[in-house]
């Protein structure tokens, strides 16, 4: 699928950036050029340090902020497919930041999509995130409107050859800022800080998003939202996973935060299909012929009123399994007992 490609990876020196530097090159050692697009020259510095020239001259190191319209231009110069990952992400810091939220998570998405559509790519996945569905917060409003512009994009994009689309999931075990990484942290001070007794979150590894950014480059009309089937956790069980012993401090919700996570709401319902491994959210009036995708995918329409909540739940990830998921994608050496 990516032989001989040109990729460029906005926000690649994150932690889902670096997983996807890491499978392209070994699914595609023939991968033409994977440039890393982002503004920490520390985080390319270091990432530089485990892809030597020698070994990968594939990769390409690109200082830039998506805010810059002109050097994302530059960037895509000869790029087929763009994932693009850059975003600010911390709720509570969008909260008390919004206008440079705004700049980035917004006016980010509409530089990349300009930027794409003046050059030759043909592939465009965005990242998305379940706080993106009916938000309560300025990241997820953000995130939200950065959906709706890659979705729209290809009302606009004319007869170029290229295709928006967006992938929307849950939290991302062991990303930098995450819920498990936290806790094995605080565990040394002797209490686990835990905003609400009774959240739930959504869980997805690293490895799984990769899979489910691949999965739309290779599949995607344009204007599909997917959206993974995925396990959700109870805050206390993951508390009980990293730290048994350790008493639990409750602090409060903090501004803008959830006691449970949406991905598909009973509104989506209404254009969302059941695609087997995933869901789809389709445009309303599709830039392609529905009876058509629907065959081709074996799609199948959910129930009117279907709506995907971490609370509402089939699936839970259990306290045993949680320590095994630490153990494979966090830490090999990760015991309970301290």
């Amino acid at each position: 699928m990516l032989s001989n490609k040109s990729i460029l990876i906005t926000g690649g020196t994150g932690s889902l950036g670096k997983e996807l530097v890491k499978t392209i090159l070994e699914r595609w050692p023939d991968v033409k050029r994977l440039v890393v697009y982002s503004r920490d020259e520390q985080k390319q510095f270091l990432m530089a340090q485990d892809y030597p020239d020698h070994q990968y001259p594939a990769i390409r190191y690109f200082i830039g902020d998506v805010r810059d319209y002109e050097r994302l231009k530059r960037a895509m110069n000869g790029i087929d497919c763009v994932i693009h990952a850059a975003a600010m992400k911390h709720v509570h810091i969008a909260e008390y930041n919004p206008d440079e939220c705004v700049k980035t998570n917004i006016g980010g998405a509409e530089n990349v999509i300009r930027a794409c559509l003046e050059t030759n790519v043909t592939q465009v996945v965005a990242l998305s995130t379940d706080k993106a569905c009916a938000p309560i917060n300025l990241y997820g409003a953000t995130k939200l409107t950065s959906d709706k512009l890659f979705i729209a994009a290809n009302n606009i994009k004319g007869t170029k050859n290229i295709a928006f689309s967006v992938v929307r999931y849950g939290n991302v075990m062991g990303s930098n800022g995450s819920v498990i990484p936290f806790f094995l942290k605080k565990r040394h001070e002797g209490f686990l800080p835990v905003t609400d007794t009774s959240m739930t979150r959504f869980n997805i590894s690293l490895e799984e998003g990769v899979d489910m950014v691949l999965h739309a480059l290779e599949t995607a009309w344009g204007g599909e939202l997917f959206v993974p089937k995925i396990p959700s956790y109870r805050i206390t069980d993951v508390a009980e996973a990293v730290a048994p012993n350790c008493p639990i401090k409750v602090t409060g919700i903090r501004p803008g935060e959830k006691i449970h996570e949406e991905m598909i709401t009973s509104s989506d319902a209404f254009s969302t299909y059941d695609l087997g491994k995933y869901y789809v959210i389709l445009p309303q009036v599709p830039a392609f012929d529905l009876a058509d995708y629907i065959d081709q995918f074996g799609a199948k329409k959910v129930p009117v009123g279907f709506n995907y909540t971490s609370n509402d739940n089939k699936d839970w990830d259990t306290v045993a399994g949680l320590r095994e998921k630490i153990r494979l994608h966090i830490d090999p050496e990760f015991s309970p007992e301290l």
